[in-house]
């Protein structure tokens, strides 16, 4: 609140380029961003690519990142080329935000596939647990097996009850092996 061309004057007399690596994790506070993008900007050329290479490793947000190169763009005190160095990073920066943006959402996608073949395969297997242990592979099954612990709340490297050891060595005997399961206390017995 209250920044302005008149602040970054005067937050290029107060900083240097060496309290730049003191600035960059504060663009990531809330309540400190607007003027931690400020003091960036401030530096004029020593932040282009110190702000580039955060916003490229992630360590900064794009949006972040492109505010302070918007605000070297526009304050008369950054050499002309540093001016239109920002502006060039800006638009790498918007660059890399759609390719980030690309890779998550192919990333998202193919997570949504990977479940929905999961549960395909989850569904083969309670309906006809035989025939599912010949069509799906060892791979396939161990898939389901993990996805059931997980659902469960357990991992099988985590801490257990005895009963939930047991339990997991069962499904996996079951789920993953084929062995056939052990009768149940509800069914009857011949």
């Amino acid at each position: 609140m209250g920044y302005s061309g008149q602040s970054l004057i005067e937050l290029s007399k107060k900083l240097t380029a060496a309290d730049i690596p003191a600035l960059m994790p504060l663009v990531s506070d809330r309540e400190l961003r607007t003027g931690a993008q400020f003091a960036l900007a401030s530096q004029c050329e020593p932040a282009i690519a110190s702000v580039r290479e955060a916003a490229a490793q992630q360590r900064m947000d794009f949006l972040d990142a492109s505010g302070v190169m918007e605000l070297i763009s526009g304050f008369e005190g950054c050499t002309l080329r540093a001016r239109e160095r920002a502006r060039a990073a800006q638009v790498e920066l918007e660059t890399l935000r759609r390719d980030y943006q690309a890779k998550a959402q192919q990333k998202a996608k193919q997570q949504a596939d990977d479940d929905a073949r999961i549960q395909r395969n989850a569904v083969k297997m309670t309906q006809n647990p035989r025939q599912a242990a010949q069509e799906l592979s060892r791979e396939e099954r161990e898939e389901i097996y993990r996805r059931s612990l997980t659902a469960m709340g357990l991992k099988e490297d985590g801490p257990m009850t005895p009963q939930q050891k047991e339990l997991v060595q069962r499904m996996y005997r079951t789920m993953v092996l084929g062995e056939p399961g052990a009768p149940s206390s509800n069914t009857p017995t011949k």
